[in-house]
């Protein structure tokens, strides 16, 4: 493709609403514009990457025997009123009428579609298993539509849903395309992790997402290579510390700490590590009044597994300052385990301190050199808080990183979630009715783009995965329009790649040799060849990336071998 012929304008300055790399970067390169909040046209450059990472998919569906289709992108509301999510799902649904005042929605999934499909078309277990995909626009109306297309509002998802008589044949299949999404972002160069999530509002019994790691993440995830253990923070455990927990020392006593509601000013005023000292935490229990989570002071509550508590409310509120007074005659900020009469949980980690500070349920007061089992009770123990870096993995294979990711792909074991409410079921072996069992398995397409930016750029421009570059060279002819020799053999050197199957893009814009590197860097494919006056052809290699095995020079240009350079 001659650049010259490709209608792109890239731009110098960051637009004003870019917010992150990958935003700012697409914006600047002409790869996406955008048309209105959340809403984004691909231009040929982007679209060129898109295309390649729906085709990747693509094989890959095929390769685990998934059936493409094509669902309608404008759903009736009838079937959303059938599986009940009409209302649950909230805002983000968004909802429109026809000329005959019938309610529809633009589908931001399609479960409910592809219940209605296999409802009608499956009737034996003779058919099953069976998967559906399809490649296809969604909708989510965003509150705030942010970050370029990794959050707007219309985007390109893969989504593909399995049916199956019973759960081991769910299990099978849903491995199945575990491995298959791997094998996605193996094939597109990107560095990744599977993790165990939350199901969300898609519901079902077990589901797994898929990270491409990015210092911009927004979700962080808790790893150890040593195990191949990965989550969402929000999900990993926190064990219990190993060992015995040290013996007491100085007994328990009181200091004054004023107007000291904090760790970290408690800490420093008594110079004791903010893991000596331990928070209290007031919040909403169950059918009224107030519960207590203990942690160490440098550790934060998990939403998640203090509302899985049986006496703690969802979700999870913090008490008042009225209920903390009624609870404790103090303010927030002196609270302490020691004589609270509220129910309590303590933290693994808190019920391993020996010798610690906490609130002394009085104004300006705390404890100092408080122990479990003397100075009160043994305590009931849960894990209360997020996995931080170096705790121990629950896979026994050594410590948690933690690192930031950007989720690219979702899996789910729904079970009968959509095929009981919607009444899709088949006969088995023995003639009887049974709802079908079902998988759901999402893939963003247009978002994988933003994430691979994400991970893979410098400060001059986007550095594709040579498997994801929308083309395979750039060939940067320097001052052609004054000089035939380098017109010439530019040409040639076009024609002889096009003719070996290289997808070249030719820069052959009357532009000054500047804004044509600057260009080439910006939209980072992997391999540029420059041709110049001074006879050099040098073929520059952008780091991580490999080098490009190309022919020699031609003879009638004066021979010679390819100079390889790391830029």
């Amino acid at each position: 493709m001659r650049l010259s012929k490709l209608p792109i304008a890239t731009l110098r300055e960051t637009p004003a609403e870019a917010e992150i790399v990958s935003h700012r970067l697409m914006l600047r390169s002409g790869m996406v514009r955008r048309l209105a909040s959340g809403l984004f046209t691909w231009m040929p450059m982007g679209w060129r990457v898109a295309r390649i990472v729906e085709r990747v998919t693509r094989e890959e569906m095929e390769r685990i025997g998934a059936h493409e289709l094509l669902m309608p992108a404008v759903h009736p509301a009838e079937l959303w009123r059938e599986s009940g999510r009409w209302q649950d799902y909230g805002d983000l649904l968004l909802k429109m009428r026809d000329r005959g005042e019938r309610e529809y929605c633009f589908g931001p999934t399609h479960e409910e579609v592809v219940t209605d499909i296999a409802r009608r078309e499956l009737k034996s277990y003779r058919q099953l298993p069976v998967s559906f995909f399809q490649v296809q626009t969604k909708f989510r109306d965003e509150i705030r539509p942010r970050f370029g297309v990794m959050r707007s509002r219309e985007f390109l998802m893969k989504d593909a849903y399995s049916f199956h008589l019973g759960e081991e044949s769910l299990r099978e299949v849903y491995g199945h395309y575990r491995e298959a999404y791997k094998r996605v972002f193996e094939r597109l160069g990107l560095k990744y992790r599977v993790v165990q999530a939350d199901s969300g509002e898609i519901g079902g019994s077990r589901s797994q997402e898929f990270h491409v790691l990015a210092d911009s993440g927004e979700d962080l995830i808790a790893w150890c290579d040593g195990d191949d253990f990965a989550a969402n923070l929000e999900l990993a455990p926190a064990l219990p510390p190993e060992g015995e927990r040290a013996a007491p020392g100085a007994a328990m006593s009181e200091a004054h700490t004023p107007g000291m509601r904090t760790i970290r000013q408690v800490a420093a005023h008594l110079d004791r590590p903010a893991e000596d000292c331990l928070k209290t935490l007031l919040v909403k229990a169950e059918g009224g009044g107030v519960a207590a989570l203990v942690l160490c002071g440098q550790h934060e509550v998990n939403e998640l597994k203090a509302t899985a508590l049986p006496e703690v409310a969802k979700p999870l509120q913090l008490a008042n300052a009225q209920e903390v007074a009624q609870a404790a005659s103090c303010p927030p900020g002196f609270l302490g385990p020691v004589g609270l009469r509220v129910k309590t949980y303590v933290d693994h980690a808190a019920a391993h301190r020996a010798n610690f500070v906490c609130g002394a349920n009085r104004r300006d007061k705390h404890l100092v050199d408080v122990n479990w089992g003397r100075d009160l009770p043994e305590p009931e123990t849960a894990d209360l808080r997020n996995a931080v870096e170096g705790d121990l993995s629950p896979g026994g294979g050594g410590t948690l990183e933690i690192a930031r990711g950007i989720e690219v792909g979702h899996i789910f074991q729904l079970g009968d979630k959509y095929s009981r409410c919607m009444n899709a079921a088949v006969l088995d072996e023995n003639g009887a009715e049974r709802h079908m069992q079902m998988g759901c398995y999402g893939l963003g397409v247009t978002r994988t783009v933003a994430a691979a930016i994400e991970q893979n750029h410098d400060e001059r421009g986007i550095i594709w995965p040579e498997a994801m570059a929308p083309f395979s060279v750039v060939l940067v002819a320097l001052n052609a329009a004054r000089d035939e020799n380098v017109r010439a053999t530019a040409e040639q050197l076009h024609d002889s790649l096009r003719s070996q199957g290289v997808e070249v893009l030719f820069d052959d814009r009357d532009a000054s040799p500047g804004v044509k590197l600057a260009d080439a860097d910006l939209i980072g494919i992997p391999h540029r060849v420059v041709v110049s006056a001074r006879g050099l052809v040098a073929c520059f290699v952008r780091a991580g990336t490999s080098a490009l095995t190309l022919p020699p020079i031609l003879p009638e240009k004066g021979g010679g071998e390819w100079l390889q350079l790391c830029a």
